[in-house]
């Protein structure tokens, strides 16, 4: 059996600065249920996020090759939008627990991070380098590694795209 993939040093220090926004609640849904208004509140706080704050480099902003923080001063890079759009879906009432901060490589052969959106009708991927909101299937991203969904340690993705939650019907 494999070791679970370790966490991102920078987002084990995210995790020692802010313990609360790391917290999984198992007792919030691991999947949301995607309707007209959560679509709505979604589209509206990854617009919102892409274009509000400015791209910069943690290497320029924080002076360090990788830190996953909070965009407060309206720059930040990858995970940073991914971070600030978690936290406003919390805020809007989403379950935390049905977003998860996720590596992948992207398709210019990069590392990149972006936010998976558990949903009753499939995990979608928001990102900070498109306002389009689409499935894992619709990416050319390699998915590498997210946060699990049952306690701290991460969840290997193998580079494959992961299962799609279908409805029950």
């Amino acid at each position: 059996m494999l070791a679970p993939p370790s966490q991102p040093l920078a987002w084990k220090e995210f995790c020692e600065r802010l313990p609360n926004e790391c917290v999984v609640d198992s007792s919030e849904p691991e999947v949301i249920e995607l309707t007209r208004e959560t679509w709505a509140v979604i589209n509206a706080v990854n617009e919102h996020v892409n274009t509000t704050i400015k791209p910069m480099s943690d290497r320029e902003h924080w002076g360090v090759e990788d830190r996953w923080d909070y965009p407060e001063d309206g720059y930040g890079d990858c995970e940073d939008y991914q971070l600030l759009k978690r936290r406003l879906l919390v805020q809007a009432g989403l379950s935390r627990r049905a977003m998860r901060m996720t590596v992948v490589v992207d398709e210019e052969d990069a590392g990149h991070a972006v936010l998976i959106m558990r949903t009753n009708l499939g995990d979608l991927i928001l990102d900070n380098k498109r306002q389009e909101i689409l499935s894992q299937k619709e990416t050319a991203f390699k998915f590498i590694k997210r946060e699990g969904s049952d306690g701290l340690a991460w969840v290997a993705l193998g580079g494959r795209v992961s299962p799609v939650v279908t409805a029950n019907r």
